[in-house]
């Protein structure tokens, strides 16, 4: 196992709360408060990923903002660490510490529609299905990720990229505005009106700010229907696609975006049989601008070589956002990295295939993401997101379904990305993909950084919110936020 993650002895949480503790704690708080004496008290701790096994004090779960101040105020009194839990999807499983309180949002995950105004308002704990399920209903959508489950707050707060991305930005380009509880338990709206320094610093500064309880976001005419481009093709024609997508990218229309990838045929009636198990790569993608404008556009993707099969065409924009549930389960173990890439050189296709040939599992993808369009119209210190303007973003997700295979699927992810880092034209992180957060926390906000260290200084100046890609207060002494 990586050392990061060595596992904790059967004694833990070596941390506590007494009877009295629990007494005050109850008496301010309406949700659950479930301890290592509480049956439900092991499930309430686990994660999304099955890497990550942490023995907090304590889980609460919220039933809205007010019992979230309680918590807050609780833990700093007496001085316990805390964990934000949206939908418990970071790999780095920031979502949980120990010893300390991990505030479980996931009871907090109403969401409310405005259609004439096209805005919504998501509880903290909402998932991107939650959200989906309600704009959908009026053909309107919140441009957030691509797996359902996931929670909003955590995707949003280090970016969110979905199938919409290049027509409308990352999900952080699309919020209103934020109601978050600070670290002294005082609730705040952050918005281009109100806090504008912190609005600034919650667009991609994560978790460091506060417990952001509800978002307000920008919703656009997305659906009911989207065309969906899904093709896939033999590995052997992994340096001929990847080429193709990149020669078609630069003339690409915002509606567009795609994401090629290379895995493995999945055991599944939709491919040809003597196909399972290959290695391959597919290229998904999807067009919000109508059926003939998508065939058109994606014409050259779906003949780049001889496919292994086409499921291309017209479908729910609901169904395109569930597709990829079922590869990324509850339980199974994930450790994912990535970094920026301004040029697909041939050194990069190689470096890319051979590792896609490498993978220790086969449930393992390393990922090329279509970037630009609208992504591009916010300047890189527009906000705390800093990595703007490159045309792909490169990502290896190891997953995996065994303990005892742990260290060869992390290696296999590092030593791909630390050897795409050394690369021309590289640079970066995405916090969404951190790994264990092992890295330089300056390489995901560059210059971005010190004017979110000033930030943190004044919303929370003692650190108490460190569970996360953490950004330290800045120094008295340091120039003020502008």
């Amino acid at each position: 196992m990586p050392p990061e993650l060595d596992a904790p002895d059967a004694t833990r949480p070596t941390r506590r709360l007494s009877d009295l503790d629990l007494v005050a704690l109850r008496e301010r708080f309406r949700g659950d408060v479930l301890t290592p004496e509480d049956p439900d008290y092991h499930d309430a701790r686990a994660l999304w990923n099955g890497l990550i096994d942490r023995y907090p004090t304590a889980v609460v779960r919220p039933t809205g903002t007010a019992d979230v101040v309680a918590a807050v105020r609780f833990a700093r009194e007496r001085d316990l660490p805390i964990a934000v839990r949206g939908g418990g999807h970071n790999v780095a499983g920031s979502a949980l510490v120990d010893d300390g309180l991990c505030l479980d949002l996931s009871a907090m995950n109403a969401v409310s529609v405005d259609p004439d105004a096209r805005r919504a308002l998501v509880g903290g704990g909402a998932t991107i299905g939650d959200v989906d399920h309600e704009t959908q209903l009026h053909g309107l959508a919140a441009p957030l990720g691509v797996v359902s489950a996931t929670g909003v707050a955590g995707l949003t707060l280090n970016g969110g990229l979905g199938h919409v991305r290049r027509r409308y930005g990352l999900s952080l380009d699309n919020v209103r505005s934020f109601e978050v509880v600070t670290a002294d338990g005082e609730v705040l709206t952050a918005s281009n009106d109100d806090h504008e320094e912190l609005f600034w610093a919650l667009r991609g500064g994560g978790g460091n700010f506060g417990v952001v309880t509800r978002f307000e976001y920008d919703l656009h005419a997305v659906g009911p229907e989207v065309f969906g481009l899904f093709v896939w093709y033999h590995a052997d024609d992994a340096r001929t696609v990847l080429r193709g997508v990149d020669d078609w990218a630069p003339e690409a229309t915002r509606d567009a975006s795609v994401l090629p990838f290379l895995a493995t045929v999945p055991e599944l009636g939709e491919f040809p049989e003597s196909t399972w198990g290959q290695p391959a790569v597919a290229v998904l993608g999807c067009h919000v601008g109508g059926t003939a404008a998508a065939e058109a556009e994606f014409e050259r993707l779906r003949d780049l070589a001889e496919p292994v099969v086409d499921l291309s065409g017209p479908l729910p924009y609901v169904e395109l956002q569930s597709m990829l549930d079922a590869d990324y389960p509850d339980g199974l173990r994930y450790y994912w990295k990535a970094l920026y890439v301004d040029e697909l050189t041939a050194e990069v296709v190689d470096l890319l295939v051979r590792y896609g040939r490498s993978r220790p599992s086969a449930l393992s993808t390393v990922d090329l993401w279509h970037l630009g369009g609208a992504i591009d119209d916010t300047p890189p210190d527009g906000t705390a997101f800093r990595h703007r303007g490159h045309p792909y973003l490169v990502t290896f997700e190891a997953n995996w379904e065994e303990s005892t295979d742990d260290d060869a699927n992390v290696a296999w992810a590092r030593e791909g990305i630390e050897e795409l880092r050394s690369l021309p034209a590289v640079s970066g992180a995405y916090g969404n993909f951190p790994g264990f957060g092992e890295d330089p926390v300056r390489s995901l906000f560059g210059r971005n950084y010190d004017r979110l260290a000033r930030v943190k200084a004044e919303y929370d100046p003692e650190n108490v919110f460190r569970s996360n890609l953490n950004v330290e207060p800045a120094a008295d002494d340091a120039t003020p936020a502008p």
